[in-house]
């Protein structure tokens, strides 16, 4: 599993390798690394079906006890076979449909490299690398999202992407932390041995919440689902792969990882439920008011993103047999469906259904596959849609206490998307042509190659469930409930109380797509009523949040960052003063055994010396005997390190104070006379802090004198000096190799410094 990463990591970089006619082949290479991939973990089917577990372990941050875990179990792989399969179809969409766009190399690099951060996400069996991961995905799908950034629609939903998942990602990770304090680990299998232990803790609740956000931004839950509608602004070949397949399922993903750990209490059951209740019935409420395909075609991912919440909320089971299969059901036909809509819109030139229609007689391969993809989201046999429909209908049936309140929503939602599915068939491929459609240019096979291999998927096993059960839904189930199960599909279930609640949402269905289709009047007052009663959109309630922190920041900005850098050192030297001063007025029991004298009486009248040419260059009006006098000053202090046998230090001294003067004598004798001298408030003002300053440093300095450390660092510098770093001036020692990174610093400012003051004096006057 390294090796994969790793091979994915290389070919990302392919694009920029490739030139010329090459890079057609681009497309069809990524897209058999991940046919690579797929039969990698196809591979591995059989020994994770008999419960093996397959485990890579780097050492990471050891310190931490922090490893890089790749885990290859039912629920890895079962993503990682969606993803890698998937991939194959996007990619080799991708190559008829980004070919006419500038910047492909760019493109291939980004959504590759997105492919080999999932595939981390899914195999990581450590959650602080799972959150690395996360994190990556967000960023490039914020890359994704603003591929055309010409346009400032595509920019604007890059930001609220990147806003949104990224702001859920950072909370997410406080949650892991948090949790993790209590196990004292932040491995997958660590927590699953202590989920007792989390449940219990007081930390549980807080942390699952914080958790709970960064699942809900990511996979679009309400009220942070805003954010997916949006994000259609990319790339067909985007959205058909990271917002119906993979991204949006990394929320799910993590659902599914924690529910053995942290689901059972009441927490997880009543706020995903209620939140995926919500979201599942929201998202195809607005689904079929759209007019933009790709937006109708969002909404109806938000509702199914809502599903699987619901699912792993209810916690039992049967419905989280119910998710695992969905899982697989919603990408199939939604990817398919994202494909098809990119075709229309690439041989129409445009993807809104009022001025479509009687496409069938054009393209009646896709119409095929359109309607065997609309069958599945609708729910209808012999579709596996249809089984995921039954299979999560038994579920809400059988779910504890909030049964009719889920069934009720379930029922509504189903219905609507129904009516949505068959509208979109109507509309688009079978009824009249608004405008004479033009097929622009030959038909390329890798248009319809990839949703015609999703929807044949969904026809083939709704009809022969069994290898998808046993094969890959079994062992994903088996990895969450952590205890053995044994799933059984099939088509038909028998009359029983779930197939008359799924005859009544189609006939239900039914009726409001022959309302909406017959009369278009319905769908116009739909509209009219929902701005009515939802005025207020959660797109606009982000931008002005968003606006009212920027006019915060920039009155803060204005009020805190002033340009006026005498009031930021007066700032710093007041706080520090006052900080110094609590801290001697604390501990004012220390005893100072300092004796004071005046002997040698050179050193003392060096120290007179340095107090006078202060004092004189404070009061003084002429900036050469200004400078001369502070000049006095370090070379005073320079003499007194001498004195004290640091020779180096007053080397050191020597030199920066030469440097200061030549700098301060040139640069101040090219700018202009002062406009006016400090008042004598500000004089005194400054004389306060300054005063305030100099004593606290004083007095702790005198204090320092009586603090006996156990053990000086000294000690190790001299120990060790020759041993380690085989010198023996420990002070040389000290600045290249102990603190060598301090003093690169170091001689990097001074570089920096120079090279400023070359420009200063070359620079022409004006």
């Amino acid at each position: 599993m390294q090796t994969l990463l790793l091979v994915y990591l290389v070919s990302a970089f392919l694009p920029f390798i490739f030139a010329g006619k090459l890079k057609k082949a681009i497309p069809f290479f990524l897209a058999f690394v991940h046919f690579g991939a797929f039969a990698y973990f196809f591979s591995k089917i059989e020994r994770i079906g008999n419960g093996d577990i397959l485990r890579e372990t780097i050492p990471w941050v050891p310190q931490l006890g922090i490893n890089f875990d790749l885990v290859l179990n039912g629920l890895s792989i079962a993503f990682a076979l969606l993803i890698t399969g998937t991939g194959v179809l996007v990619f080799l969409y991708a190559h008829a449909y980004m070919k006419s766009y500038k910047n492909l190399g760019v493109f291939y690099f980004y959504l590759f490299l997105f492919s080999a951060a999932m595939l981390g996400l899914v195999l990581s069996g450590n959650l602080i690398q799972l959150f690395v991961f996360w994190e990556l995905t967000s960023y490039l799908s914020f890359l994704l999202i603003s591929f055309f950034h010409e346009k400032e629609s595509a920019r604007n939903a890059a930001f609220q992407s990147l806003y949104l998942t990224g702001f859920g990602g950072l909370v997410m990770v406080a949650g892991i932390i948090l949790l993790g304090s209590v196990v004292g680990s932040y491995s997958v299998s660590d927590w699953v041995v202590n989920a007792e232990i989390l449940r219990a803790h007081q930390f549980y609740l807080p942390g699952l919440m914080l958790i709970f956000v960064g699942v809900f931004t990511k996979s679009a839950q309400f009220p942070f689902h805003f954010w997916l509608p949006g994000a259609m602004q990319a790339p067909t070949p985007v959205s058909s792969y990271l917002h119906s397949a993979t991204m949006v399922k990394a929320g799910i993903f993590m659902l599914a990882l924690l529910s053995p750990i942290l689901g059972g209490t009441s927490a997880w059951t009543y706020t995903l439920t209620l939140t995926g209740a919500i979201t599942m019935f929201m998202g195809a409420y607005f689904a079929i008011t759209q007019t933009d395909i790709k937006a109708i075609l969002a909404y109806t991912t938000i509702s199914s993103l809502g599903v699987l919440v619901l699912l792993l909320g209810i916690d039992t089971a049967l419905s989280v047999k119910a998710a695992m299969l969905f899982l697989f059901v919603h990408a199939f036909y939604k990817a398919a469906l994202f494909m098809i809509a990119g075709f229309i819109d690439k041989k129409t030139g445009t993807r809104d259904w009022r001025n479509l229609g009687g496409l069938a007689r054009s393209m009646p391969i896709t119409f095929v596959f359109a309607v065997l993809a609309s069958l599945s989201m609708a729910g209808l046999p012999p579709m596996l849609g249809f089984l995921g429909k039954e299979l999560i209908y038994e579920a809400k049936v059988q779910s504890p206490v909030i049964a009719p309140y889920v069934l009720v929503l379930g029922v509504a939602g189903n219905a609507l998307m129904i009516a949505v599915a068959l509208f979109f068939l109507f509309k688009v491929f079978l009824g009249k042509a608004k405008n004479q459609v033009q097929i622009k240019v030959k038909t390329d096979w890798a248009y319809i190659i990839g949703p015609g291999i999703l929807a044949l998927l969904s026809l083939f096993f709704g009809l022969f469930p069994a290898f998808l059960g046993e094969t890959i839904v079994e062992p994903a189930l088996i990895s969450i409930l952590k205890r053995d199960y044994n799933v059984e599909l099939k088509l038909w279930h028998g009359f029983n109380t779930v197939f008359f609640l799924s005859l009544f949402t189609v006939f239900l269905g039914f009726i409001l797509f022959y309302v909406a289709y017959t009369r278009d009047s319905v769908l116009v007052k739909w509209r009219a009523f929902n701005q009515r009663i939802f005025s207020v959109r959660f797109v606009d309630v982000f931008n002005n949040l968003l606006k009212g922190f920027l006019s915060f920041s920039k009155r803060k900005t204005e009020l805190v960052q002033h340009g006026y850098h005498r009031f930021y050192i007066l700032t710093i030297f007041l706080v520090a003063s006052i900080f110094l001063w609590y801290q001697v007025y604390v501990t004012i029991g220390w005893n100072l055994d300092n004796v004071f004298t005046l002997r040698p009486f050179y050193v003392s009248g060096l120290v007179l010396v340095i107090i006078i040419s202060t004092i004189f260059s404070m009061v003084s009006k002429s900036r050469i005997a200004t400078i001369i006098t502070m000049g006095v000053a370090g070379y005073g202090i320079a003499l007194l390190f001498m004195y004290y046998s640091a020779i180096d230090l007053a080397i050191t001294q020597i030199i920066v104070e030469t440097l200061i003067l030549v700098m301060f004598v040139l640069i101040l004798q090219r700018l202009p006379l002062f406009a006016r001298l400090s008042s004598k408030t500000t004089r005194l003002r400054d004389l306060f802090i300054a005063l305030s300053f100099g004593s606290a440093m004083t007095v702790l300095a005198l204090k320092s004198i009586n603090v006996n450390f156990n053990h000086p660092i000294s000690d190790f510098m001299i120990e060790n000096s020759y041993t380690k770093a085989y010198g023996q001036n420990v002070v040389n020692v000290i600045l290249v190799d102990f603190r060598a990174l301090d003093t690169l610093g170091e001689v990097t400012v001074l570089v920096v410094a120079a090279l400023g003051v070359f420009v200063l004096l070359k620079t022409k006057k004006t």
